[in-house]
């Protein structure tokens, strides 16, 4: 059943170097506070796994944090490059980064098998593309029942996944609602579970058709952390900091004020 804790306690208790970590949220409800949290307790060499990797990997890569990132294309939204990702990839500072990249579909549908406990996912995509021929990762495979040839990728099962949501109740129960994203599967998929949220609530209330709830038994902890997900936005609370956006492309342009950045706003 999942614990109610500190944002600093429930990171050290997850968290460890060396596991593969998913922090996800797809345009809202990124976990940017956890996130915050990974890199000022110093954890190294995670293997870092996202769909659409913004802002907060740039951070987290360029501080040091990652050895290597699987991941369905990543920038900065309607911007341009994350330039500490690509300093790593080009330069390895401050550390090399190892790359494996999928498409949105494959990384979905990784995360979906690892949710169901089976070994590899199935897809009909990747044909006519040459991603297959720098990711051993993927490979092909004939239906035993049709012959068609398909699409096979490893299923995602992460040591820790990280996710942000507008509310939990008093037994753990999670309330997600506006772009769900994969939250549910990467939480089903892992080890460990860490879920930030808005704020803590007797009831849950009135629900739209685009909500879900993740059941407290497959959480490990549970932090209350208003505006987590900040400078992204959650649904029914705040608006995405667009401006922010913006400005971290000469933010991150340079490592000297990056680091200064960094060191005022996170650190």
């Amino acid at each position: 059943m999942a614990t109610f804790t500190g944002l600093k306690e429930a990171i050290a208790a997850t968290v460890r170097d060396g596991d593969t970590v998913a922090l996800e949220g797809f345009t809202h409800l990124i976990p940017y506070a956890a996130g915050h949290e990974i890199i000022r307790q110093r954890r190294r060499n995670l293997t870092l796994i996202r769909m659409t990797p913004d802002i907060l990997y740039d951070q987290m890569i360029g501080m040091g944090v990652a050895r290597a990132l699987k991941f369905s294309w990543g920038g900065n939204p309607g911007v341009g490059s994350l330039h500490r990702m690509r300093d790593a990839v080009e330069n390895g500072w401050p550390h090399p980064l190892q790359l494996e990249e999928h498409s949105h579909a494959a990384m979905a549908s990784a995360y979906a098998a690892g949710a169901s406990n089976i070994p590899f996912a199935v897809l009909r995509g990747y044909i006519g593309t040459d991603l297959p021929k720098v990711n051993p990762s993927i490979r092909q495979i004939t239906c035993p029942f049709t012959g068609e040839v398909l699409t096979a990728v490893p299923a995602i099962r992460p040591d820790v996944a990280i996710v942000h949501a507008q509310r939990a109740d008093r037994a753990g129960n999670v309330f997600i609602e506006g772009i769900v994203g994969v939250q549910k599967e990467v939480v089903l998929a892992a080890k460990r579970a860490v879920v930030t949220v808005e704020e803590i609530v007797e009831d849950f209330g009135r629900r739209s058709p685009n909500a879900l709830i993740l059941p407290s038994w497959v959480v490990t902890c549970i932090v209350a952390v208003p505006r987590g997900a900040f400078p992204s936005y959650a649904h029914g609370y705040y608006d995405r900091n667009n401006d922010f956006y913006v400005s971290w492309d000469s933010i991150a342009r340079e490592r000297q004020r990056f680091s200064e950045w960094m060191d005022r706003n996170v650190l």
